[in-house]
């Protein structure tokens, strides 16, 4: 399930041992798995920290906890210490944190949902913002709502047109047109004011 090298072990006995704590243990967990923001979250853990249903990783001197929610996620990551002139670095490789590609067999609201979160959400945070899947509708018009600063931005429509859709229709078999179902008036932040595009 998880890999664990010799060094990191080393590193992580070294760590417990210095706080002395009996029981100390290392949680791990992902923080926004399936998105392009997947991390994961490594800390101390003593057993009163522990929720009662994560797993258990024993390692010479010290357990390794992984929160239950985050095992999918998790599942084949790598943990190694590296040692370098200037000191050492942990590292740790999640292949499946950020999610994998549906298959294209995959529902075409699956398919337009990844795009968004893996490609197309990366690219409108430049500017502060984002949109949302509201709804993918049987004749294959996805149905989006922006937010941060594409919420009333005057360069919405292109964006949109130019871009979203553009992505969308050549990436995902299926999909016919995007709509927006966003009330840019309300936009209190937009990138562009709408007056100014």
């Amino acid at each position: 399930m998880i890999q664990i090298s010799d060094s990191a072990q080393t590193h992580f006995r070294t760590l417990i041992e210095r706080e002395g704590l009996p029981g100390l243990g290392v949680r791990l967990a992902a923080m926004h798995a399936g998105t392009s923001r997947a991390d994961v979250r490594l800390e101390f853990a003593e057993p009163a920290d522990l929720r009662g249903d994560e797993w258990a990783v024993d390692c010479e001197g010290f357990t390794l906890w992984l929160e239950a929610d985050s095992v999918r996620w998790l599942d084949g990551a790598e943990i190694d210490y590296a040692v370098q002139a200037t000191g050492g670095q942990l590292q740790i490789r999640a292949p499946k944190i950020k999610g994998e590609v549906p298959a294209d067999s995959a529902s075409l609201v699956e398919r337009v949902r990844w795009l968004v979160e893996h490609e197309i959400n990366p690219q409108l945070a430049q500017h502060r913002g984002h949109v949302s899947v509201v709804e993918v509708t049987g004749d294959g018009v996805v149905v989006l709502r922006f937010g941060g600063g594409c919420h009333g931005c005057g360069m919405a429509d292109i964006t949109l047109k130019q871009g979203i859709e553009k992505t969308l229709v050549e990436k995902v078999p299926g999909v016919t047109a995007v709509r927006d179902a966003t009330d840019h008036d309300t936009g209190d932040a937009p990138y562009v004011p709408r007056d100014a595009a």
